[in-house]
């Protein structure tokens, strides 16, 4: 491997990563909402099935319809995902393909097959099966939209947090040694229902801001308000879930990745009694000088709410990014070993591979038996043995800090939103009178309209808030996952493999050539939907005879 790592030039490293970012990004515009109309489109067909009123299904139609033009996008998006893997990842594929192949297989055969054949029931079956077998359909459909996503997101929490496997120095590979163990990781819990509950906001946005179009137009008035009563529950339900389940995600961070969690915080010296950053001066396009200064300048946060998120403790002991980097005592009195340690220790382990191959090669079972013991020592720190730098596992600070604090300002933006529409929607007494005279004494809407009980009722220009909100959702969908990957960096599996060691020995110029090829391409079919989806907004449902 120390060979192939000397043919490869960074050009093609960069451009590799490059080019899984941009594919990784566009096709992330395309899943949430896929997810989230799932949801919206299963809900109003049950109001269907239980009321037989032909308006449920006429409502059920138009958002499946937009749920099946982004569909179909976010499929070809996948397709080209996964092949990247092969193609710029090779040296990654085969060096765990026996592990990370699994859930992407099932995700394939099972979840894949599953939704194809749903989707078409859905879309072709109205006046074909019974409305029981329909409605079946359309939620199945979107549990294998989510299944999907849960086995995706069972082999990317690996490369965070790998498990279940065990590394056979005879085949250089590492291949799984408890499968359960993989798909059930506490980590891959927590990112899927983290993820999937965020992708459930973007859809109720969605649904809320088509609505409010409607209604800032006057027309699909009966459409317009009960979904708007469908997305603001789901949507205040999302983003409270997304909330708990951040909370849930960020103790896990804290526990497996340190440093990401040093990043996303600007934590360069850390210790107990920790605060959580509310706004901190981070160069947004410089790494800092984390070794000279203690902490972010005019940095404000909140006392005790780091420790909190991080140990469940307002005093727990949290590391900084320097602590991590020169090692450090943990409360319960092991000492985690610096990064120059583990350095060293990575590249024993490097050598010990060599020399037991070699051995074995040579037939001396005995030294064999010796390097494997030395292996087996150092094996955890095998990934650090190509770090040339200590501070090459710092991760890029800005990205992470900023796009952490993005994702949870909008979050508490979406929290609020919500809550204040289905307190608008449902009419409900009390809350609806204070919400209405407080948005009327803050100038949002006119002192006449303060008693008013139509979500109708309210001016047309204030509508506009709930169509800003859904590149707001995107833009704070898309930061969660530059923390999660930005964060992970330089590794493509925590503490096994760097991205260095990852890539495929090709030529730069022709990653970058299919980079700019892809960059046409996705922002070409994202255009593409978005015509047509506008088209079909524009042209609304198509009403029962």
């Amino acid at each position: 491997m120390n060979d192939l790592l000397l043919n490869i030039d960074a050009g093609s490293i960069n451009w590799a990563r490059a080019q899984f970012a941009l594919t990784a990004i566009y096709h992330w515009l395309f899943v949430p909402l896929t997810l989230g109309l799932a949801v919206i489109m299963g809900i109003a067909e049950t109001c269907y099935y239980r009321t037989q009123k032909p308006f449920w299904k006429d409502t059920a139609k138009f958002w499946q319809k937009l749920f099946g033009i982004n569909f179909a996008m976010g499929v070809a998006t996948g397709i080209i995902l996964e092949f990247e893997f092969g193609t710029n990842w090779s040296n990654y594929s085969w060096f765990v393909g026996d592990i990370f192949g699994a859930p992407l297989a099932v995700e394939g055969i099972v979840a894949f097959f599953m939704e194809s054949t749903f989707v078409a029931v859905m879309f072709f079956g109205w006046n074909k099966v019974s409305k029981g077998f329909h409605l079946a359909s359309t939620w199945l459909t979107g549990l294998g939209a989510t299944i999907s996503a849960w086995w995706i997101l069972v082999a990317n929490a690996w490369m965070q947090y790998p498990v279940g496997c065990e590394f056979n120095p005879d085949t250089m590979r590492n291949e799984m040694v408890s499968f359960l163990e993989v798909a059930l990781s506490p980590f891959a819990i927590g990112k899927f229902c983290h993820t999937v509950i965020s992708a459930w906001i973007i859809g109720a946005v969605f649904v809320v801001a088509v609505s409010c179009w409607y209604l800032m137009k006057k027309r699909e008035i009966q459409l317009a308000k009960e979904s708007i009563k469908i997305g603001a529950v789901v949507g205040l339900i999302a983003s409270l879930g997304a909330a708990m389940t951040g909370h849930i995600s960020g103790q896990q961070v804290a526990q497996v990745q340190p440093m990401k969690l040093a990043a996303m915080e600007a934590l360069y010296n850390g210790g107990t009694d920790q605060g959580l950053t509310a706004i901190a001066w981070v160069n947004p396009i410089a790494q800092p000088d984390y070794e000279q200064q203690e902490a972010a300048p005019l940095k404000i946060d909140m006392p005790y709410a780091l420790s909190i998120m991080a140990t469940n403790d307002p005093h727990g002991y949290v590391p900084g990014i320097n602590d991590i980097l020169n090692g450090y005592t943990k409360p319960d009195g092991t000492v985690e070993p610096s990064v120059d340690e583990k350095i060293e220790r990575g590249k024993k382990a490097i050598e010990a591979l060599a020399a037991y191959r070699q051995a074995k090669k040579a037939g001396n079972e005995r030294s064999a038996a010796n390097e494997l013991a030395t292996l087996k020592e150092n094996m955890p720190y095998f990934g650090y043995g190509y770090v040339k730098d200590k501070h090459d596992v710092v991760p890029y600070i800005p990205v992470n800090f900023w796009a952490f604090r993005i994702m949870v300002g909008l979050g508490c933006v979406f929290i609020v939103f919500f809550a204040l529409i289905t307190i608008l929607a449902f009419k409900i007494p009390l809350a609806s009178i204070v919400t209405r005279r407080l948005l009327a004494a803050i100038g949002i809407i006119p002192e006449t309209q303060a008693d008013m009980n139509e979500i109708a009722g309210l001016p047309a220009w204030h509508y506009w808030v709930a169509i800003i909100l859904v590149p707001l959702a995107y833009i704070a969908s898309e930061s969660g996952w530059l923390v999660a990957e930005f964060g992970r960096q330089p590794w493509t599996i925590q503490d096994m493999l760097p991205t260095w060691v990852g890539v495929s020995d090709i030529s730069g110029s022709a990653v970058a050539l299919t980079f700019f090829l892809f960059l046409i391409l996705f922002t070409l079919m994202l255009g593409v939907e978005i015509s047509i989806l506008l088209k079909q907004i524009k042209k609304g449902p198509e009403y029962s005879a």
